[in-house]
C-alpha cells in the first residue's frame, strides 16, 4: 500500500471516528452547544456599542403577502440609547429581540395607520415590553384618531392573558399597572406637526396619501442634527416630500406594479379571481420604486431605503428587476431593505453607515 493510500485511509478513519463520537455523544454535545448559544444571547446588547446618533433597524420590511424572510411593517429608530418603533406588524417583536434590542426598553410606538399588517404584531410587543422589564407603565402608542379604539381592542383581547401571567409570575415580575398599552392620540395633521419631543429628539407627523385609508401619516425623527423619515404606506405624496426635505435617510414603501400585475394575471389563470382582484386593487395606493426615488430626489435626502416591499422578493438577485430603473430618478444610494438591516447616523457626521443586526 502506498503512502498516499495510507494517508487517505487514516483521514477516513479519523473522520469516521469523529462522526461516530458526535452521534454517540449527541446529547451532551447538544447541551454544551445550547449553553454556549444561550450565554451569547443573554449577554448580547446591541445598544451598548452604538455611538451617539440616530440608528434605524428594519424589523419588518414585508407586507400582508406571506413571506418567510420578511416580517410585516416595522422600523426601529434609536435616538442616543432610547428605542422607538414605527408600526408593529406580525413578527416585529420577534425581530427586534433577534436584533439584540430589548423590547422592554421601547419608549414609544408610533402607528402610521390601522391596516392589519401595521398593528397585528402589537400583542407580543406589549407582552415583551411588560413582563420582567422593570417598566411601571403601559407602552405609549401614538397615532392619529382611531388609535384609542385599536389600543382598547388589544388591551381587551389580552386581559385574560395578563391575568394568567400576573397570577403565575407575581406582581413583581408582571406589575398590573404596566400591562398592555396606552393610547396617545393626536389630531390629523394638515401640515407637519410635532407629536413627541424629549431628550433631544423631535418626532413630527405629516399626512400621506393612502386613500381610502384615512387617517394615514408618516413620521420624521430629528436628533442632534441627524434626521430619518418613515413614510408609512402612501402613493406619491407632496406632503411627504416637503416633510423629508434634507433628511439623511428616507425609509419609503415600494410596490412594483409590473410584478403585481404579473402576479394578478397568474392568479387569474389559476382560477383565483378574487385574490387576483385584490392584487389589482392595491396598485393605486402605493408608490413604485421609481416614484419613491423621485420623491427622494425632490426632497434632497442622502439615502433611500425601500421597505414594505410588494411583492415579496425571495432573493436579492431580483432586486434589479424590482427597482426597474429607479436608480435613474435619484443620484444617491438606493437600498432594497431586508429584515435585520441597520443604518447608523452618528452625531457630528454626515455618514450613513449600514450593516445587519441578524
Amino acid at each position: 500500500m502506498t503512502k498516499a493510500k495510507r494517508t487517505v485511509l487514516s483521514v477516513a478513519a479519523i473522520m469516521g471516528i469523529a462522526v461516530l463520537a458526535a452521534w454517540l455523544f449527541q446529547r451532551p454535545i447538544g447541551m454544551w452547544l445550547f449553553e454556549r448559544g444561550a450565554e451569547r444571547a443573554a449577554a448580547r446588547d446591541t445598544l451598548k456599542g452604538l455611538p451617539d446618533g440616530l440608528h434605524v433597524g428594519l424589523c419588518g420590511t414585508g407586507s400582508p403577502l406571506p413571506d418567510r424572510e420578511r416580517a410585516a411593517a416595522c422600523t426601529v429608530v434609536i435616538a442616543g440609547k432610547a428605542i422607538f418603533v414605527v408600526d408593529a406588524g406580525e413578527g416585529a417583536a420577534r425581530n427586534i429581540a433577534q436584533m439584540g434590542l430589548p423590547n422592554g426598553r421601547i419608549r414609544a410606538l408610533f402607528l402610521t395607520h390601522y391596516h392589519s399588517d401595521h398593528i397585528d404584531g402589537m400583542g407580543p410587543m406589549m407582552l415583551l415590553r411588560w413582563a420582567a422589564s422593570g417598566n411601571s407603565s403601559p407602552l405609549p402608542v401614538y397615532g392619529p384618531p382611531g388609535v384609542e379604539r385599536v389600543i382598547a381592542g388589544f388591551n381587551a383581547a389580552y386581559a385574560l392573558d395578563n391575568g394568567y401571567r400576573i397570577a403565575h409570575h407575581g406582581e413583581a415580575i408582571t406589575p398590573p399597572a404596566a400591562a398592555g398599552a396606552a393610547a396617545m392620540p393626536f389630531a390629523i395633521p394638515a401640515t407637519p406637526t410635532v407629536v413627541y419631543a424629549g431628550d433631544g429628539l423631535r418626532v413630527t407627523a405629516f399626512p400621506v396619501d393612502h386613500r381610502p385609508v384615512q387617517p394615514s401619516v408618516g413620521y420624521r425623527f430629528d436628533y442632534k442634527g441627524r434626521s430619518v423619515v418613515v413614510s408609512g404606506d402612501t402613493a406619491p405624496s407632496k406632503t411627504l416630500e416637503a416633510a423629508s426635505r434634507g433628511a439623511d435617510l428616507l425609509i419609503h414603501e415600494a410596490l412594483n406594479p409590473v410584478m403585481v400585475k404579473t402576479l394578478a394575471a397568474k392568479l387569474d389563470a389559476a382560477g383565483r379571481k378574487k385574490t387576483a382582484q385584490v392584487m389589482r386593487d392595491i396598485l393605486d395606493y402605493h408608490a413604485s420604486p421609481a416614484q419613491a426615488a423621485e420623491s427622494a430626489r425632490v426632497a434632497g435626502v442622502r439615502m433611500l431605503v425601500l421597505s414594505h416591499v410588494v411583492p415579496s422578493m425571495p432573493s436579492p438577485y431580483l432586486n434589479a428587476a424590482f427597482l426597474d430603473g429607479a436608480e435613474g430618478h435619484f443620484d444617491g444610494p438606493i437600498v432594497v431593505g431586508e429584515d435585520g438591516q441597520y443604518f447608523s447616523l452618528p452625531v457630528g457626521s454626515k455618514a450613513v453607515e449600514r450593516g445587519s443586526w441578524f
